[in-house]
């Protein structure tokens, strides 16, 4: 083993429960089945539930993963917001493939979505940027995100003069700012399972239906 400080990460496991997750269980589609599961997180008062890490890839092969906050999810597809000239906005423009994770470890739960994004209508951009707390709304006037930037000072500048640019109205959608919608051509359900058997039941589209199989653990 190579030697590290702190916990012996190789020791570090603990066994997962019997809840299963069985065929039968299943709901007629995805979305249906993640609305399931998101009300149980939800219910059990997991910690942003709405979290999910979203991994894109640039135009020379290398990936990158963040986290981000589910606004919506429909038949159609889940969406978020971000900034469109951010590292992720930037390779979606270029490779609208992407994948979602969302890890629900306290229920040993995990949903997996590999789709592809579009850009959301600007309307609904701005419909959604209107609900945001006002702190935010000029947040996203004050950061270029993943631009580099000299030091704090400099965000913090960008902040107030944002704030003081919309002290006497409503602050705008920033011309960058946009949304997502990833349309899902895979999910995957994953229940964890004692002795590591864990259950792995997958969607798969076949053209405007779904089709499903068991992965093995």
């Amino acid at each position: 083993m190579i030697d590290q400080p702190g916990p012996d990460l190789a020791a570090l496991r603990r066994e997962y429960g019997d809840r299963g997750l069985t065929e039968s269980a299943l709901a007629a589609d995805p979305i249906a089945m993640f609305d399931r599961w998101f009300a149980e997180a939800h219910a059990a008062g997991l910690y942003e539930p709405n979290a999910m890490v979203v991994s894109t890839v640039s135009d020379d092969g290398h990936p990158s993963s963040r986290m981000v906050l589910l606004k919506g999810v429909s038949t159609a597809g889940f969406v978020f917001f971000t900034n469109l000239g951010s590292r992720k906005g930037r390779e979606l423009a270029a490779d609208p493939r992407c994948a979602l994770l969302f890890p629900w470890h306290p229920l040993e739960r995990q949903v997996r979505v590999d789709g592809r994004a579009s850009l959301l209508p600007r309307e609904d951009v701005a419909a959604y940027f209107a609900t945001r707390p006002r702190g935010a709304q000029l947040g996203a006037h004050a950061s270029h995100q993943s631009r580099p930037v000299a030091d704090r000072a400099e965000l913090e500048a960008a902040y107030d003069a944002a704030a003081a640019r919309f002290a006497d109205g409503d602050v705008p959608v920033p011309d960058e700012w946009g949304g997502y919608r990833v349309r899902p051509e895979v999910v995957e359900f994953w229940q964890g399972r004692p002795g590591r058997m864990h259950d792995r039941l997958v969607y798969s589209r076949v053209g405007d239906a779904w089709a499903v199989q068991r992965l093995s653990p």
